[in-house]
């Protein structure tokens, strides 16, 4: 029963969406003047955020989420407790049924892409699976880096459709970090390149995050472009 409610509550939070597609009118009447207009809008903000991050309200009937909500609210629910468990185990169900979806259909994108990679001229397909092009190189007797060592570099990082996910180069900051503290593509890498060398980099997921993206804006299973420039090592 309290997992019932627990799953309840979690969907309730989403009633700030369904509110706005169905009374849409009351947003005019919203107070942003006052403490307390500001401190329920900031937390919705932050709530709905979250939920689109997670992907909750994709495919959920709002207007059905809202009257539940507002049902509840008033003690009037229209269903007992075993349906409503059994409705929301067949949400949590195909929620499942797509995210394996996502991995398997992200796995095959990334290992197309790759092996059409591998075939370009330019690149260079090692056997761990990193593939990579050099775009500069810096002083032939440069020092490279060793996983004891820390480096500054600058980096541009994409999805094998261009889409930028993260990149210093667009902060225009350059980032010191160890080398054995980032994904083990880049660990690799950074071994192989010497200061000053600029290189595109092409990881296949096992490479990168797999299946655990630690973010929204990279899929699981995701092959990952990144730009390296490394700077120096200290």
């Amino acid at each position: 029963m309290k997992s019932l409610f627990k799953c309840i509550e979690k969907l309730c939070m989403i009633a700030l969406f369904g509110i706005q597609a169905t009374f849409a009118h009351a947003q005019s009447d919203v107070d942003l003047g006052t403490e307390e207009g500001r401190i329920g809008y900031s937390i919705g903000v932050n709530i709905g955020q979250t939920l689109l991050a997670q992907g909750i309200v994709e495919g959920l009937d709002l207007d059905a989420f809202v009257s539940g909500m507002l049902d509840s609210l008033n003690s009037e629910t229209k269903l007992s407790e075993e349906d409503m468990f059994a409705a929301i185990q067949i949400f949590q169900e195909r929620m499942a049924a797509e995210a394996e979806a996502a991995l398997t259909g992200n796995l095959a994108k990334s290992e197309e892409f790759l092996q059409m990679n591998a075939g370009r001229d330019d690149v260079i397909s090692l056997d761990s699976g990193l593939q990579y092009i050099v775009l500069s190189s810096g002083r032939e007797d440069g020092v490279s880096p060793t996983t004891s060592d820390s480096v500054l570099a600058h980096y541009h990082g994409t999805l094998i459709d261009g889409t930028v996910f993260d990149s210093s180069v667009e902060r225009g900051e350059p980032v010191e970090f160890g080398v054995t503290q980032v994904i083990s593509g880049w660990t690799e890498a950074l071994q192989l390149m010497k200061v000053g060398d600029k290189w595109r980099l092409f990881l296949p997921p096992e490479l990168a995050y797999g299946e655990q993206s630690p973010t929204s804006s990279i899929p699981p299973n995701s092959a990952l472009i990144f730009e390296v420039e490394l700077l120096e090592v200290r």
